[in-house]
């Protein structure tokens, strides 16, 4: 007997988060929707309907009291016939359904995105649809949220359609010099506007090309690293800012052998705060690999703070000074100034972190926020990376003589 396919299997699994709450969605997707609402609801509601039915499972027993909902296929949105159960929120409600379900005839849990993948091979939703979902199911700040709902898909496809019916413009004129080759005059006007067309797309596509970074840094969030010489009080801040204590603090310089990042909401800007090693020369060879990834970390990060205790020494040779925005901080302000620093603060009396955390806020914001990112990927600037190369190979082409 051959295995069952994919589309000849139901799946079931919830729509709602693991734990304890005050209503629980599990989602049916396949062919054996009808007999699961015939065996566990009594029969099938009119479609769209919400119906209040006691859930049975194959003993007879009653499960729970719950809202159930049947989607017809193709009309749902996987495509194929769909269900929800609408329980009561208990860990044992929810089990006991999972439990009911399992037993059906070829009804299986589904794997993590199957429901969208189901979603995708039926025509329901489309790649752009699959990541923008994914990028507000992940969002944290609202400016991520704000990506998700009104940039990346939308506003690529709309995009790409608009840049499709172009492409189909030049088709439609090349041919029809192929039409009318021996009419010289014709021929030229045509070929002239092509290109001029091709030039336009060109141009749009790299001014895209061009913007691509804000989207992805939304998405990753704005990086701010802790650089400074060992015990200059990066962790103490990390931990202010953090306003909880995420790294180790100690007196011995070279506490911190590893990069400690820190995600942030800051008035709704993602920022990510990277706690590093103390750059100075050693012969430790545990410290010297955790310098190295200091060194990564500045090389990943928009912005740059070099933290300077009093007497404390300047930006070394140890330090890839050639980054473009760094800011000098004086720290540990309750024993003293930091001369030319651009903030004096101190972790232990909580002097000047505020102004720190706005001041990044408003960088971060500066440099993320404004239109929509149309590309948020890294996938979609590859593939308009192409196009682009293959558009200015085809608009540097010499007619032929």
């Amino acid at each position: 007997m051959s295995a069952l396919t994919r589309s000849e299997e139901t799946i079931f699994a919830p729509a709602t988060g693991f734990g304890k709450a005050a209503i629980a969605i599990i989602r049916v997707s396949g062919p054996q929707v009808r007999a699961v609402l015939e065996g566990m609801a009594g029969g099938v509601p009119k479609p769209r309907r919400a119906v209040l039915r006691s859930l049975r499972n194959d003993q007879g027993e009653v499960l729970d009291r719950a809202i159930v909902l049947f989607f017809p296929g193709p009309r749902s949105e996987t495509g194929e016939d769909m269900c929800e159960f609408h329980v009561h929120g208990g860990r044992a409600v929810v089990g006991a359904l999972m439990e009911a379900l399992r037993r059906f005839d070829r009804c299986r849990p589904a794997q993590p995105g199957e429901f969208a993948q189901r979603a995708f091979f039926n025509g329901k939703k489309d790649l752009l649809d699959l990541e923008s979902l994914a990028d507000l199911i992940d969002a944290e700040t609202e400016l991520q949220r704000v990506q998700a709902v009104e940039g990346g898909g939308s506003l690529l496809r709309g995009k790409t359609e608009r840049w499709r019916s172009l492409v189909l413009d030049v088709r439609a004129d090349i041919e029809a010099s192929l039409d009318f080759s021996d009419e010289t005059d014709v021929t030229e006007r045509l070929d002239s506007k092509a290109k001029q067309l091709l030039s336009r797309l060109y141009r749009e596509i790299r001014e895209v090309l061009v913007a691509a970074e804000r989207g992805e840094r939304v998405r990753q969030g704005y990086k701010v690293c802790l650089c400074g010489a060992p015990n200059a009080g990066k962790s103490s801040l990390l931990n202010a800012i953090a306003q909880r204590d995420v790294a180790i603090v100690s007196e011995v310089p070279g506490t911190t052998r590893d990069r400690l990042d820190v995600a942030l909401d800051l008035g709704g800007v993602p920022v990510v705060i990277y706690d590093t090693a103390g750059f100075r020369e050693t012969y430790d060879p545990v410290e010297s690999l955790g310098i190295e990834r200091s060194v990564r970390a500045v090389a990943e990060s928009d912005l740059i703070l070099w933290l300077r205790e009093p007497g404390g020494p300047s930006i070394g040779s140890e330090f890839p000074i050639g980054h473009r925005n760094i800011w000098v901080i004086g720290t540990k302000a309750d024993l003293g100034d930091v001369v030319d620093a651009r903030l004096q603060l101190s972790a232990t009396t909580g002097a000047g972190i505020a102004a720190l955390v706005d001041a990044i806020q408003h960088e971060a914001k500066d440099a993320l926020t404004g239109e929509p990112a149309v590309l948020t990927r890294l996938r979609h600037k590859v593939v308009l990376e192409g196009v682009s190369d293959a558009l200015g190979r085809a608009i540097a082409t010499e007619e032929p003589e």
